[in-house]
């Protein structure tokens, strides 16, 4: 396996949660699964992918989590679009 430089952009995993330390008024199919914090950041050190290590976010905190994503991205959306929603707020000339 290739070793991931220092300096690169990666996400982390970190377990916030065990399925036991999470509330009981949860649903059981929630209650069942850790609660997980992924946080992107750079790389303090050489590594490989699932390991622990540390990271530097862009505000300067210090984390240590499970290596997961090398260069992550975002790949959420605001859904499909709605035809009737483009028009609001265009008046009628």
């Amino acid at each position: 396996m290739t070793q991931i430089a220092k300096g690169t952009w990666v996400e982390i995993e970190q377990i916030v949660l065990k399925p036991e330390e999470r509330a009981p008024s949860l649903p059981p199919e929630t209650q069942a699964v850790p609660y997980v914090m992924r946080v992107s950041g750079f790389l303090l050190e050489d590594a490989d992918l699932g390991q622990e290590v540390r990271i530097r976010t862009l505000i300067g905190r210090e984390l240590r989590g499970t290596l997961r994503v090398i260069n992550p991205s975002y790949t959420h959306s605001f859904g499909e679009t709605v035809p009737e929603l483009l028009t609001i707020g265009i008046g009628d000339e």
